[in-house]
């Protein structure tokens, strides 16, 4: 299969939410996490062929999806889980939602490492509820949640630990003693663990493997709900399917209970999408990991030769986290809009000192945003 990564897609004409938020602005919109590149061609085929039977009435969850899913586990993740633990959803952040208020009290709280990605600050806070933060640290060049200070924080009332793996932002893909390091805080604390894991597949760093939290022993198995989508792996974001996997019977029923007749279901063209993905998308992943490889070395050093920026390694993902503390401006986000760059603004996911920026965009495109930044920091008399 021979495939166009640097394709260019005038999505500026769409309803794109990327690149609306900059409508009419000369800004390059590289922030919000879905990619330009057109999804595999097995999906846009199969689509076009469901749309054309001109019905879209009530569907149900493909038998041949959840059969996919089950194997996808079993192959890429040695994780060998049963169909009926799978919940579909018609999307990731309401799960994150569901699990929160599912498993907490308005008087109990989540844990969270900080930063983290927004919708968690915002699930762990539903209701009124509040949260505890773990800071993550620079560990050997790579960003890891520190339980090792966590113990002043807590107060007894802590009831789940919320997870990001790969971790968004910073793209750590954490490794087995890592989760171990973090399971056993959730056992000795007697957390539920909600383990977002929606990046799984997009692992850029060779030689390192994704572990679901979940398959680290019957304990983290039970205490357990995973979170995952094909939606940021074959860019379906805007069509809205995940999976919460559940093997604990009661978490399983209590999440399913919170959220009957408030999340609706999965909508019949996503179930054709995730489907054709996971069936058919294999070799399109692979070229596009590829390409993202390419973008990953390109930002990296690019970003890292210029003055008051440093970003470390990305391993998974296709999110940069680029620190600017030793930038001299007051808004780093709003220095880089100024210059025609837009990324996520730090203060977002709890550090206004940092900007996150998504790779998934046609190379061309990143080498402008790049030297604008160039341009941008040459007037501040380095």
């Amino acid at each position: 299969m021979t495939l166009n990564f640097d394709q260019w897609v005038d999505r500026s004409h769409s309803d794109s939410v990327k690149w609306n938020k900059y409508k009419d602005q000369d800004v390059i919109p590289l922030w919000v996490a879905d990619t330009d590149f057109t999804s595999p061609p097995q999906v846009i085929t199969e689509l076009q062929q469901r749309v054309a039977e001109g019905v879209f009435g009530y569907g149900f969850t493909p038998a041949e999806l959840i059969a996919l899913f089950v194997q996808r586990m079993k192959d890429h993740y040695q994780w060998h889980i049963k169909s009926e633990w799978i919940v579909t959803l018609p999307g990731l952040v309401c799960g994150l939602n569901i699990a929160v208020r599912a498993n907490t009290t308005l008087d109990e709280t989540c844990v969270l490492p900080s930063p983290i990605y927004p919708p968690f600050i915002e699930a762990a806070q539903s209701e009124g509820r509040r949260f505890k933060s773990i800071p993550v640290k620079e560990q050997q060049q790579r960003w890891v949640v520190d339980f090792n200070h966590a113990g002043p924080l807590l107060d007894g009332n802590e009831k789940m630990l919320m997870l990001c793996n790969p971790y968004n932002p910073g793209g750590t893909v954490y490794r087995r003693e890592e989760l171990l390091q973090q399971h056993a805080f959730a056992k000795a604390k007697d957390l539920v663990v909600c383990s977002d894991e929606i990046h799984c597949d997009l692992l850029l760093e060779p030689g390192v493997q994704h572990i679901p939290f979940a398959s680290l022993n019957e304990d983290a198995e039970q205490r357990s709900i995973t979170l995952m989508s094909p939606s940021k792996t074959f860019n379906l974001a805007g069509l809205g399917a995940s999976m919460a996997i559940i093997p604990n019977a009661a978490l399983r029923r209590k999440f399913k209970d919170t959220a009957k007749g408030i999340v609706p279901h999965v909508n019949i063209l996503a179930y054709v999408a995730a489907t054709a993905a996971y069936r058919d998308g294999a070799e399109w992943l692979i070229e596009q990991l590829d390409y993202l490889r390419g973008n990953r070395d390109l930002v990296t050093r690019r970003i890292n030769e210029m003055p008051g920026l440093r970003m470390l390694p990305i391993e998974g993902t296709y999110l940069g986290w680029i620190d600017a503390t030793a930038l001299p401006v007051e808004d780093p986000y709003r220095f880089f809009v100024a210059a025609g760059v837009g990324f996520t603004s730090g203060a977002d996911f709890g550090n206004p000192r940092f900007v996150r920026i998504n790779l998934g965009c046609r190379r061309a495109l990143l080498e402008k945003a790049l030297d604008r930044m160039d341009i941008a920091l040459s007037g501040l008399g380095h």
